[in-house]
């Protein structure tokens, strides 16, 4: 289970950039909170999805550099079959998008 944005055209990949630039502050907070950390543990890192260098219009010393370069903003979580059958499964599927809410609501309000 997940969410997030994977690989939005170039306008809207450009906006998420600029809301995260703008508010770093409250994007690591959202990723950094501890339901996020349980669920997730952090945004996808693939490499494939990650550009080398901080995109143009940004200095590679921006703080928020790391986060500049993602192509993608995807959480992901694993689920096996026995969690598919536990008596836990909405409780646990709740839990899991309440904490990641926080972050789709961010993105959302970047592309608005």
């Amino acid at each position: 289970m997940g969410g997030g944005i994977w690989m939005p055209e170039a306008p809207v990949l450009s906006n998420v950039r600029q809301e995260i630039d703008y508010n770093f502050d409250e994007f690591k907070k959202i990723i950094g909170a501890k339901d996020f950390k349980k669920v997730y543990g952090d945004l996808s890192r693939d490499k494939e999805y990650v550009l080398s260098r901080v995109p143009k219009g940004y200095e590679a010393d921006n703080a928020a550099a790391e986060f500049l370069k993602f192509k993608s903003y995807v959480a992901m979580a694993r689920v096996n079959d026995a969690d598919l059958s536990s008596k836990e499964l909405v409780k646990t599927t709740v839990f899991a998008f309440k904490a990641l809410q926080p972050l789709v609501q961010f993105i959302n309000e970047s592309i608005a």
